[in-house]
């Protein structure tokens, strides 16, 4: 049978979900972060190089960490039937679809995760997502197990909320901060006033229509802020951030006027 997707569940039973943000599309930095400890890992394929195979190997390097795993939620690149059957064949459970707008695109993304009658889902019998084929309830109860967010990131889609929320099959909806700020005319401000005050409404209606609301927000207040609000799936973090962020720091601090010189006669340092 299929493997229980604790992700979606944990949605289910309204148990917030702390998650990193990854668009560095590597399997060794992906199995890096899995044991970090946070509860869903975003591995995204929308705004990296990342591709199906990518994505094959950075999945089995999530699924490697035994001690702290974390789900694995898979952005494809579009809200697209052929991307989303390559992506669930090679083992994808949860999927972000990005620039969902109205009512029936939420439709189409829940149709290409289910199999006839229920969807459009082709048959790919010995794919990576059934073992291979030794999986043989994967075809009948996959879809209990499939967990299907879609992206709501302009005005046009705030004002369809409510019927993209209230598709059956959609378990949550992901407000997209960056794109939201850019459709509201203060591209990347997504502290404005104006799209916060639309982040929070958003929140409250989507549980309202009893779905799952999530977010990406590297503000640590403003995260905590969203969660005391009901956001039930919040990355609080981005590596390629982090990263930049450290690197910067750390050369800046060097680099500064004044900093000492490094001794012509001091011993080389360790590598490893």
């Amino acid at each position: 049978m299929p493997s229980r997707n604790t992700f979606k569940h944990a949605l289910a039973a309204k148990i917030p979900q702390i998650g990193l943000w990854s668009t560095l599309p590597d399997p060794y930095i992906s199995e890096l972060l899995a044991g970090a400890g946070f509860d869903w890992m975003l591995l995204d394929a929308e705004h990296t190089p990342g591709d199906p195979t990518t994505m094959l190997r950075q999945l089995q390097a999530v699924q490697a960490e035994r001690d702290r795993p974390t789900s694995a939620v898979v952005r494809p690149p579009w809200n697209d039937p052929v991307l989303i059957k390559q992506y669930l064949d090679i083992g994808a459970q949860t999927l972000l679809l990005p620039f969902v707008q109205n009512r029936a695109e939420a439709e189409a993304a829940v149709a290409a995760t289910r199999y006839p009658p229920d969807g459009i889902r082709g048959m790919g019998g010995t794919v990576r997502a059934t073992r291979f084929g030794r999986d043989t309830r994967y075809v009948a109860e996959a879809s209990s197990e499939i967990c299907v967010l879609v992206q709501v990131e302009t005005v046009e889609a705030l004002e369809h909320l409510e019927d993209i929320a209230n598709v059956d099959g959609v378990d949550g909806v992901f407000i997209g901060p960056g794109d939201l700020s850019a459709s509201m005319g203060v591209a990347g401000q997504v502290n404005h006033p104006t799209v916060r005050a639309a982040i929070d409404r958003a929140i409250a209606r989507i549980l309202a229509c009893g779905k799952a609301p999530g977010i990406l927000m590297n503000d640590e207040p403003r995260a905590r802020e969203l969660l005391d609000l009901g956001a039930l799936f919040v990355a609080v973090a981005n590596d390629q951030l982090l990263l930049r962020k450290s690197a910067d720091d750390i050369a800046a601090r060097f680099k500064q006027r004044g900093a000492p010189a490094a001794s012509a006669s001091a011993p080389a340092p360790a590598t490893y």
